[in-house]
């Protein structure tokens, strides 16, 4: 982590990982400030880009969307307008819900929150084998979730 925070800052942001939705009040005693002096070193954790939003975790499951694959994608070429295209074109499929450019043998990670394996089946021969630029595809079905961590911080 950054030599610019300190324990304080530290603590903080792991008080807001467990709970972004506590109080500055509840912060402030868990972190050992008053509620002001939390209230600025928040403020300036997300003026210098260390929280970069706030959100809500969903449980895809409950959803409906209770079934994951990972794809790994080939291109054809790896020229700027290829890796553009395609990029554009996976953020238009709400079925990819990660998206990773990669080093190694394959050119991109993807996550899909499908339904079930029907659902799967029509967005890989219905939509991402059509997407411009794929030459391979390599899907593996996660069997479970082992660690689910939002941000490293220590």
């Amino acid at each position: 982590m950054s030599q610019d925070l300190d324990e304080i800052d530290r603590k903080l942001l792991r008080e807001l990982q467990k709970n972004a939705r506590a109080s500055h009040q509840d912060l402030s005693e868990r972190v050992g400030l008053s509620a002001s002096p939390c209230a600025r070193r928040i403020r300036r954790l997300e003026s210098e880009g260390y929280i970069t939003g706030y959100s809500a975790r969903i449980d895809e499951g409950k959803l409906g969307f209770g079934f994951s694959v990972f794809i790994s994608v080939r291109l054809d070429r790896q020229i700027d307008d290829r890796l553009e295209a395609f990029e554009t074109e996976v953020r238009r499929c709400p079925e990819v819900v990660d998206c990773w450019l990669m080093t190694g043998s394959f050119d991109y990670l993807l996550r899909i929150s499908v339904r079930d394996l029907t659902e799967y089946e029509r967005f890989l021969t219905g939509r991402l084998t059509k997407l411009p630029g794929v030459a391979s595809l390599e899907s593996s079905i996660p069997i479970r979730r082992v660690k689910d961590t939002p941000a490293r911080l220590d």
